[in-house]
């Protein structure tokens, strides 16, 4: 196994909330992963916390895995996946929450797929004249974007400060836009200062113009608070 796939290797685990696939080593957590929250405690709990249901022998109490908030069968009977914390299967969410979870679900299945996939663009650093072709793509641990070509650059998701897509064909309306590149600034550890980078997408009949428009969009998603963020 190599260091990489060392770094990056998981292990199943069992909480409270359910199964769970989790990295083996903390520092390899993606950077839009949720840890589980605290139950609030039974005794603090003798009524439904959305509709105020008395608990009793036939009234049982569940709690929420994405709040932890204590509610009657009714107001928590939903099990949908929950990505964010890692779990294996579906789990038991409040209509609140499992609303959110299932808003982030295509951001898990078609957003995060896309930019680990990755997509070809002209990069150009800081307010050099010289680009460079680079296939860039999100790690497999979520943590870096990774550029490759003659250069390589390895950027943590988290010293992402700024992201700004360019697009090109504006009407008045608003409307048949399309992303053709982007400017992001990050930090490089040990400094406080910003560094720059340029991407434009290749007008290469060989490159996929929609596939770089999709990384593009996917990026802004990131970008809009994803890293951070209850809701991506």
């Amino acid at each position: 196994m190599s260091g990489c796939e060392a770094r990056d290797a998981k292990k199943l685990v069992r909480s409270p909330s359910g199964l769970r696939m989790v990295p083996e080593h903390r520092s390899a957590r993606s950077p839009f992963g949720l840890d589980e929250p605290h139950w609030v405690p039974d005794k603090e709990c003798p009524r439904c916390m959305q509709c105020d249901t008395k608990f009793d022998f036939i009234t049982r109490k569940h709690h929420c895995r994405r709040c932890g908030k204590c509610f009657c069968d009714k107001c928590c009977s939903k099990k949908v996946p929950l990505p964010r914390m890692c779990f294996v299967d579906p789990v038991r969410q409040c209509a609140e929450c499992a609303l959110i979870s299932q808003k982030e679900t295509e951001f898990y299945d078609k957003q995060l797929k896309v930019l680990m996939n990755g997509a070809t663009f002209f990069v150009t650093l800081g307010t050099s004249d010289k680009s460079e072709l680079m296939v860039c793509r999100l790690s497999n641990n979520q943590r870096y974007l990774v550029l490759d070509g003659d250069s390589h650059y390895e950027i943590e998701i988290i010293q992402i400060s700024t992201v700004q897509i360019l697009t090109e064909g504006f009407t008045p309306g608003g409307g048949n836009t399309r992303a053709i590149g982007m400017i992001l600034q990050y930090k490089v550890p040990g400094s406080e200062e910003l560094t720059q980078m340029k991407f434009t997408a290749s007008e290469d009949l060989s490159c996929n113009k929609k596939l770089s428009a999709s990384w593009l969009a996917a990026m802004h998603k990131v970008s809009k608070g994803g890293k951070t963020d209850r809701r991506l």
